[in-house]
């Protein structure tokens, strides 16, 4: 008997899993882009685009800089706010999702991030729920993984 509670919790877990992306919606950070969103997730078979970062500067195909306040920047996270719309990330047949990677995956943007010097674009974040590498994963990948003007002024 117990080895089929066992079963059947190891199941509705992986089922859960496999559907819905996450357990808890909404616990990943996100962002709202046009008619889509873009969410982080830690299941990288689920994942749409795999980003990873690293340290080497030449190694880069994206360079993001961080600023040291939102009006030096091209996209800022701020989490501070009160009035943000509850149903701006949720999760549609539109979603995309964003797994960081600790290898380079064929093709994928590899980012660098700078503290000064050039960059593609700049970024400032102060929030309780994102990282510095969640806000450059997400902003990167808004532009499909490639960073144009276009891209940059999100």
């Amino acid at each position: 008997m117990l080895r089929f509670v066992l079963v059947f919790t190891v199941s509705l877990i992986a089922a859960s899993l496999l559907l819905h992306g996450n357990l808890l919606d909404g616990s990943h950070p996100c962002i709202a882009v046009a008619d889509t969103s873009l969410e982080v997730s830690d299941l990288p078979w689920h994942a749409d685009l795999h980003v990873a970062f690293t340290d080497d500067p030449a190694a880069a195909t994206v360079r993001v800089g961080l600023s040291d306040g939102p009006e030096g920047a091209d996209f800022a996270v701020v989490d501070d706010a009160d009035d943000a719309e509850p149903t701006a990330c949720e999760v549609n047949p539109r979603t995309r999702f964003v797994t960081i990677w600790p290898n380079p995956a064929a093709g994928g943007p590899i980012i660098y991030l700078a503290g000064d010097g050039p960059a593609d674009f700049r970024i400032f974040v102060r929030s309780n729920r994102f990282s510095v590498r969640d806000a450059a994963a997400l902003v990167v990948s808004a532009g499909g993984g490639n960073i144009s003007a276009q891209s940059a002024a999100l």
